[in-house]
């Protein structure tokens, strides 16, 4: 991202490395942790699978199958079930970030595909007819639509949160809970107007530790567009914040509106909290390509969110005391 890979970015690199996935599995209704150094919280299974069966598909005029509540699960019989094929025409371009259609390859599902992690955070998932099913059941829609990878597609969200203040500089608690009251950073996303935590796609043999770093730099800092002593100010605050503990507060399936039957997003989500307000809190927020805005935005639960954000946030904020 800055050419030449500085000494600060390695020390970033070194302290991030903690957060490598998996460190958490969500499966089976149970939740699995492993040894780490870093703060782990395993959000367990209160992830919807509604936003993935809305009625237009995003981006098009598409219509989904209709598929009501009890005829998610792909265990209940449903013979009439029609999902509509439909993969967008950006990705059917074949882009250096999507496979090719099945057929003209041979994807290893539930593995590691070469440098592509076919593995879903979530255990082994069915493929039937040489097409992964997306592993909360049917979403009315076959094919990929403007997902890029056959089956799980990885993302990762960077949460970065500080305290509200006055002008004093004290906490500013909520008047209804009484709780301190949470911002974080949030982008307002190009293509669907709607207000999210500033992430994006693990490439291909990427770390989910640099990625984090990464996609929080590039959409909230606009660091590819910064001059030679914004990137210096940029080094100095982001290595102060991501060299603190990160709190991973999920990691597992997204109700993405995206979602086909076929192909779904996965995340890691990590918090990394500004407690004193004196690291990312003094820099100025500039959106990147993929954000229309970006602001600092109060953690509330009246707070509409793209995906599952509002289910990350609202882990963060009871794990840290915070109003929601």
């Amino acid at each position: 991202m800055f050419g030449r890979v500085p000494t600060w970015v390695r020390s970033v690199h070194a302290a991030l490395a903690l957060l490598a996935f998996p460190d958490a599995v969500r499966a089976a209704g149970t939740c699995k942790t492993s040894s780490t150094s870093f703060y782990s919280l395993c959000a367990m299974s209160t992830i919807r699978h509604s936003k993935a069966r809305g009625r237009v598909y995003p981006g098009s005029d598409v219509l989904r199958f209709p598929v009501p509540d009890d005829m998610v699960n792909w265990d209940a019989p449903w013979p009439e079930y029609g999902p509509v094929l439909h993969t967008a025409p950006s990705v059917l371009a074949k882009p250096v970030w999507a496979d090719p259609e099945i057929g003209s390859f041979s994807p290893i599902f539930n593995c590691l595909d070469g440098s592509v992690d076919r593995r879903s955070h979530e255990g082994d998932y069915r493929v039937e007819d040489g097409r992964p099913l997306n592993p909360h059941g049917r979403t009315g829609l076959n094919g990929r639509g403007l997902l890029g990878r056959w089956g799980p597609n990885h993302a990762a969200d960077p949460i970065v949160t500080r305290w509200k203040r006055n002008s004093e500089g004290q906490r500013v608690h909520h008047p209804v809970s009484a709780l301190p009251i949470l911002q974080f950073i949030s982008i307002m996303r190009k293509d669907c107007g709607e207000w999210a935590i500033p992430g994006g796609m693990v490439d291909p043999g990427e770390r989910v530790s640099v990625t984090l770093q990464r996609e929080f730099s590039e959409e909230a800092l606009n660091s590819l567009e910064a001059s030679a002593r914004e990137k210096e100010q940029l080094q100095q605050h982001i290595s102060q914040l991501f060299s603190s503990p990160g709190l991973q507060v999920y990691i597992g399936y997204v109700d993405d509106p995206r979602n086909t039957d076929n192909a779904w997003m996965e995340t890691v989500a990590v918090n990394f909290h500004d407690e004193p307000g004196t690291s990312v809190s003094l820099l100025p927020l500039h959106p990147g390509d993929d954000a229309g805005l970006v602001s600092w935005m109060d953690v509330d639960s009246a707070q509409r969110l793209y995906a599952s954000h509002s289910h990350f946030l609202e882990t963060v904020a009871k794990n840290r005391h915070a109003h929601w």
